[in-house]
């Protein structure tokens, strides 16, 4: 593997555990940023096959998305459909006479580069303020002048990941699992891999897609069980599966764009990995089934299966 992209991997995990550890503002204006980049990368593509999208204004309804994720989150499913509308009426008004590809397009940049990646925001800022009287109750430790600006208080409990916010624990553990799934992929699917997945992504293998939903599965269930998740057994199990199968899906989405677009990469941006949507397309689809997941399953889940 070139030093370059062992580098760029290096330098992308500490910006991601900075972000996921301040959480609050720190945490949207990192994915502002992220979102922007890729929505550019994927208009980029679009443009490639002739289509002319409304993306400055799909690019500013994403950003206005994740603002409203953090200060009112329960408003973020009603934008999605009024950001569309405002899109399509974009559209009409051109001078030029929209095509159905330009509206489906712009509506699939909204949804696949913005409110998709909104449910991060509500998984890591959202559930942290959630129950604040839980984590009131559990403070023992003085909050740090930035971090009570930034409006997290999940690191005022005793260090214990017991103690510390579901919102951080659960966002800890979904990065984790598609880590385990992307190295587990990579590693087995190179020295091992012989069976070809997909034809829209020749370099993925059956063995490494299977090792890499099993790295997923195992960083799930041992994060379940430290976490006191109720029935960590299954509900390991179950999370492990669907983020180890919606980064795989995720990743080959992207390949597909990008095989439609006739692009090796979305960009360049990133030396040894090519640009934003390569590195982050394994997150894309996973956000929403695991806020899903832990706010509505794992609660009806008893206590213990045994």
């Amino acid at each position: 593997m070139p030093w370059s992209r062992i580098l760029s991997a290096i330098i992308a995990i500490a910006v991601a555990l900075l972000m996921i550890i301040a959480g609050g503002w720190v945490f949207t204006a990192g994915f502002m940023i992220i979102v922007f980049l890729g929505q550019s990368e994927y208009f980029q593509m679009v443009r490639a096959k002739g289509i002319e999208p409304a993306a400055k204004t799909t690019l500013i309804i994403s950003q206005l998305l994740l603002i409203i994720a953090t200060i009112l989150p329960d408003l973020t499913d009603a934008l999605f459909p009024i950001g569309g509308t405002l899109i399509c009426f974009y559209l009409l008004f051109q001078p030029k006479i929209a095509t159905i590809a330009d509206i489906s397009t712009s509506i699939l940049g909204l949804f696949y580069g913005g409110y998709l990646p909104s449910y991060w925001i509500r998984l890591r800022v959202d559930l942290a303020i959630a129950n604040p009287q839980e984590i009131m109750a559990n403070s023992s430790l003085d909050v740090p002048f930035l971090l009570n600006l930034f409006g997290d208080r999940s690191w005022q409990a005793p260090f214990s990941l017991n103690h510390l916010s579901p919102a951080l624990t659960t966002t800890f553990l979904t990065f984790g699992c598609i880590w385990a799934a992307d190295i587990g992929a990579y590693l087995i699917g190179k020295y091992f891999g012989r069976t070809r997945l997909s034809a829209i992504s020749p370099k993925k293998t059956v063995e490494g897609a299977v090792f890499g939903i099993l790295g997923s599965i195992s960083v799930a269930t041992l994060g379940a069980w430290y976490l006191h998740w109720h029935s960590w057994q299954l509900s390991g199990v179950l999370i492990g599966i669907s983020i180890g199968i919606t980064s795989l899906l995720g990743d080959l989405t992207e390949s597909m764009m990008k095989r439609d677009a006739g692009v090796k990469d979305s960009g360049q941006l990133i030396p040894g990995h090519g640009g934003i949507l390569d590195r982050t397309d394994s997150y894309v689809f996973t956000a929403p089934l695991v806020y899903y997941f832990t706010s509505l399953v794992l609660p009806l889940l008893p206590t213990s299966i045994f």
